[in-house]
């Protein structure tokens, strides 16, 4: 297996699948953060400290399989382009920070791409697994697994009083990151997400768009997760956040209903122009096309529209990124030929779906 598969492939296995609430929640990601107990933190370790927990994760885990999580492979920073790492941010499968790393850091991936073990990030090691759907529970229940795995062959920064031991504060105790992506069209058209921003963060949640601390809700997709660890243990943190998804999967399910009852017309005329825009324009920029294809996505929903798929709409949501633009024409666009370009994909891969 070679990045290639990573790249070439815009949807990751798992998100073809349709898990619990997936109208609304499009996945469910388990962060844990974890260091080595004798190495010093990434923030201050210099590049041959980092170089041992580098050398060590592939030694012991580069090409190896735990579970239904095949053939983890081991990819180095340093070796990829910039546009290579573009896309694997683009797929959620390493952050921004890692790849804007200069130092000694790389990815672990599974084959299923289920499975992103962050090399020397902000912590030594940050294990995401990713499910399709709201499974928190499950998440975490895998996530634990995996992180045992792991653990059997390298000895944590651990504290008794406090916990495992992170370079952020907010993460000490269970280092647990835990985070759902939802799809809120109806409570963002009526207004209401932003009145209840304030009391999910009174409840010690935090709301960030799609590509999480710093990004923007494009296409009404908000990613909230817990935002503290200490002093809490990891079922508690689930079992909050799973409270407030549901209280907010009933919410957008209400203002749904409420907008066909009340604005039906103007909410298909709405639809149908996005559809519009997407299947003819020749020149459509991300923002707009995100709120197109957030459009698209709540008529599928709603059964506005019946003859197009969710995974299409998934599939376009990445390939529409100016990483994926890029390697599809295998060039270095200008935005204005990226705008072009996007409005090419999305009416070809509308047409597809046509036939």
């Amino acid at each position: 297996m070679s990045l290639q598969s990573f790249i070439d492939q815009a949807i990751s296995p798992w998100m073809q699948e349709q898990g619990p609430d997936h109208d609304i929640v499009l996945s469910t990601r388990i962060r844990l953060a974890r260091n080595f107990t004798d190495v010093p933190f990434p923030l201050k370790a210099d590049d041959t400290k980092l170089q041992i927990v580098s050398n060590w994760l592939k030694e012991h885990f580069n090409h190896q399989s735990f579970l239904e999580y095949k053939n983890l492979e081991y990819f180095d920073m340093a070796s990829l382009q910039q546009l290579e790492k573009q896309i694997l941010v683009e797929k959620h499968l390493i952050s921004p920070l890692l790849a804007e790393r200069d130092k000694v850091s790389g990815v672990l991936l599974s084959k299923n791409e289920q499975v992103s073990i962050m090399v020397n990030e902000e912590d030594h090691i940050r294990l995401q697994l990713y499910l399709p759907g709201l499974q928190l529970e499950r998440g975490l229940t895998e996530a634990f697994k995996i992180d045992d795995w792991l653990e059997a062959k390298i000895d944590y920064a651990f504290d008794q009083e406090r916990g495992y031991l992170t370079s952020c504060p907010t993460n000490v105790g269970t280092g647990l990151r835990a985070s759902v992506m939802m799809h809120l069209p109806a409570l963002t058209l009526t207004g209401k997400v932003r009145k209840m921003l304030p009391a999910i963060h009174q409840l010690g949640l935090v709301v960030r768009g799609i590509y999480g601390e710093g990004s923007k809700a494009h296409g009404n997709v908000y990613q909230i997760s817990n935002q503290v660890t200490l002093g809490r243990s990891e079922q508690d943190i689930i079992h909050d956040l799973h409270s407030v998804v549901k209280q907010l999967i009933n919410y957008e399910r209400k203002a749904r209903q409420s907008l066909i009852e009340q604005s039906g017309i103007r909410l298909e005329d709405r639809i149908f122009r996005s559809y519009g825009t997407l299947k003819y324009s020749r020149v459509i920029e991300s923002q707009e096309a995100a709120k197109c294809l957030s459009d698209l996505r709540l008529a599928i929903d709603l059964g506005y529209i019946q003859d197009l798929s969710t995974t299409a709409i998934n599939e376009l949501m990445i390939l529409t990124q100016p990483g994926f633009l890029q390697q599809y024409t295998q060039e270095i666009l200008t935005p204005e030929k990226r705008d072009v370009k996007r409005a090419s994909i999305i009416r070809e891969r509308l047409s597809i779906e046509d036939k």
